[in-house]
């Protein structure tokens, strides 16, 4: 099998399959030195023909996408994902810092397209629909991560910064918050609802998560930011 190319931080990686190739916060690739990070928390490794991405961790999930962002998995502790696309971008937090890296393979994988043919022969496309107030507390809670660069790591606000970057009260915040992750956990999306109709406590993280990894948001909204505080200022003068 030909080896896989890992990009995180500017840095490059290559895994050769045979071992192994273990990623967390002391592994071959060393993400950070947070400790709210299992010392292996991901594997990368060949096997029956494929590359795989094994959660080898106990209490932190994943999200996956292609390049696109059309295709979107969350890989929870103990389960593992094949690889077919040429490129994925993998996404977790751990404590309040989301960190991704990208996964190059050199095979020729699937490329996937952001629209979908029903039985009919017609084409659809069917993304979420998020109201203006909507998307900009999302692209708040995103904004450190769409702004970097390159992959690597970044710092997923508290509700109450989030909320003074846009000015709003938080109690507008956390009720806005509340209906983007629940019209969001009524589609299917993992991790923004714990039990028993509580909702789950690192919603925010995974949110971020989510939203980047299928181009729900993207860098091209983070202008959206300035005019919402240049408007809640005008506001108050």
């Amino acid at each position: 099998m030909r080896p896989l190319r890992v990009e995180y931080c500017g840095e490059w990686y290559t895994v050769e399959a045979g071992e192994p190739f273990t990623i967390g916060r002391d592994s071959d690739l060393t993400i950070d030195e947070n400790p709210y990070l299992h010392r292996t928390f991901l594997t990368l490794s060949s096997e029956y023909g494929l590359w795989w991405l094994s959660n080898v961790g106990q209490l932190l999930s994943a999200t996956v996408s292609d390049a696109t962002g059309s295709v979107q998995a969350w890989v929870a502790p103990g389960a593992k994902l094949p690889l077919v696309f040429q490129t994925v971008h993998v996404m977790f937090s751990a404590g309040a810092t989301t960190y991704d890296f990208t996964v190059h393979a050199e095979e020729d994988f699937y490329n996937t397209s952001l629209t979908a043919t029903p039985a009919d022969g017609g084409t659809t496309v069917m993304p979420v629909t998020l109201t203006t107030s909507q998307r900009l507390l999302v692209v708040a809670l995103a904004e450190h991560l769409l702004a970097q660069p390159t992959a690597g790591r970044a710092t997923v606000p508290s509700s109450a910064e989030a909320a003074a970057r846009l000015g709003w009260s938080m109690t507008t915040f956390n009720r806005k918050l509340d209906n983007v992750c629940e019209k969001l956990d009524r589609i299917g999306v993992d991790g923004l609802r714990g039990g028993r109709g509580k909702l789950a406590t690192n919603r925010r993280a995974r949110l971020v998560e989510y939203a980047v990894a299928t181009r729900l948001v993207s860098a091209d909204d983070l202008p959206m930011l300035d005019r919402a505080a240049d408007d809640a200022e005008d506001a108050r003068t």
